[in-house]
């Protein structure tokens, strides 16, 4: 019997990876349901391709109407209401930002196992994402790289041998330079990461090191384990994905090239391993060095924020998370500097109330309210020049 899929962010670069894994393997998978924010062309290309697709949900309502011989969920609770109503059984949730959250726990309520791209979901709400893993048995298989790596490491192994996971950063498309340095890059600087191409946010993350910080959140969620336990290291090379380190002190690791349908595939798959048509599989006697560094956390201080919060819990992840999305949109939009991200973030969670045990609605809340605050900081800063 195929698995069948319901895949949320299906026009993101995560979505339409996911999309040819399933291709590739049409005789295991079936795409029931997709879903995206407003590229209503894109999906019904991916529709018209596909035809064990029951439902389509995209949020932009005034889009829903290209889609004119299947049912339509639109709105802002599109992706759940295909939740609540689709027979399937694998959530991939490819949805990038705080959004992905509500999707995640409507699953897991449901006792739907989720495939999880959406690093919001445990960085802005990892406290009740646990809850409902627990409450439900159901479980999340990761497809970041680098928790994905971290997972297939810890396969045939005990929790309790483990000494310390090692995530591996490419250090973003400034890991060069000091932080003096970094005082009138631009926005296309930014955006040309030397190893990866991703959108625009998660590269702009990487430069920050805000996107290490998640993934140093997401490990604690993800394979319960405290954030002593949990290191970064630099590595430019973006070869060695994450590592465990086991008691003894030997250390897994899991090496590949840069193609995310590997980690797609194994959360889609797990524990089975399929074979993969890649376009450039990782050639080991090509390889001509891999190179390791100690975090700096004074070049880097947002990873530093980023355990900070992780220790205090509460609805500070959502506040972080929220900031950042704002502080990069107006980065992007060339609004503030590069080096006030960093400042917006920190004036964001010094300013909005810190809730220890917050409800789904409180942490919507801190969201808008960590937008608000770096929103002003950035008319604070304008007025000022």
């Amino acid at each position: 019997m195929k698995k069948r899929i319901l895949l949320l962010g299906a026009t993101g670069s995560i979505g339409l990876q996911t999309i040819d894994v399933i291709d590739q393997h049409s005789d295991l998978f079936e795409l029931v349901g997709i879903a995206a924010g407003h590229k209503a062309k894109e999906l019904k290309q991916i529709l018209d391709t596909h035809n064990t697709i029951q439902a389509v949900g995209i949020s932009d309502v005034s889009k829903a109407e290209i889609f004119d011989s299947i049912k339509v969920y639109s709105g802002e609770d599109a992706m759940c209401k295909l939740i609540q109503d689709l027979d399937y059984d694998l959530l991939v949730n490819a949805v990038v930002g705080f959004r992905g959250l509500k999707p995640t726990l409507e699953s897991l309520n449901k006792g739907i196992d989720v495939a999880l791209a959406n690093k919001e979901s445990l960085v802005a709400g990892g406290v009740l994402v646990r809850e409902a893993l627990k409450r439900t048995n159901t479980k999340l298989y990761p497809i970041d790289s680098e928790h994905s790596a971290i997972f297939q490491c810890l396969q045939g192994n005990r929790k309790e041998d483990i000494k310390r996971l090692i995530i591996t950063a490419s250090g973003g498309s400034f890991r060069d330079k000091s932080r003096d340095e970094l005082t009138h890059v631009t926005v296309e600087q930014t955006l040309n990461h030397p190893n990866w191409s991703m959108g625009k946010r998660i590269t702009v993350d990487s430069a920050t090191m805000v996107n290490k910080g998640f993934e140093v959140i997401e490990a604690h969620y993800l394979f319960d384990l405290p954030y002593d336990q949990i290191d970064v290291v630099l590595h430019k090379q973006s070869i060695v994905h994450s590592m465990v380190e086991y008691n003894d002190n030997a250390i897994m690791a899991q090496l590949g090239s840069a193609d995310m349908r590997l980690p797609i595939q194994y959360a889609l798959m797990y524990p089975d391993r399929l074979c993969l048509k890649e376009d450039k599989p990782l050639d080991m006697t090509k390889t001509l060095q891999l190179d390791f560094k100690e975090m700096d956390f004074v070049r880097y201080p947002m990873l530093k924020l980023a355990y900070e919060i992780g220790r205090k819990e509460g609805n500070l992840g959502a506040v972080f998370n929220g900031a950042d999305e704002q502080a990069v949109e107006l980065f992007l939009e060339k609004k503030i500097s590069f080096l006030s991200i960093e400042e917006a973030i920190q004036y964001a969670i010094n300013t909005v109330e810190y809730i220890a045990t917050p409800s789904l609605e409180q942490l919507e809340n801190s969201d808008r309210m960590a937008r608000k605050a770096v929103l002003s900081f950035a008319q604070s800063a304008h007025s000022l020049d």
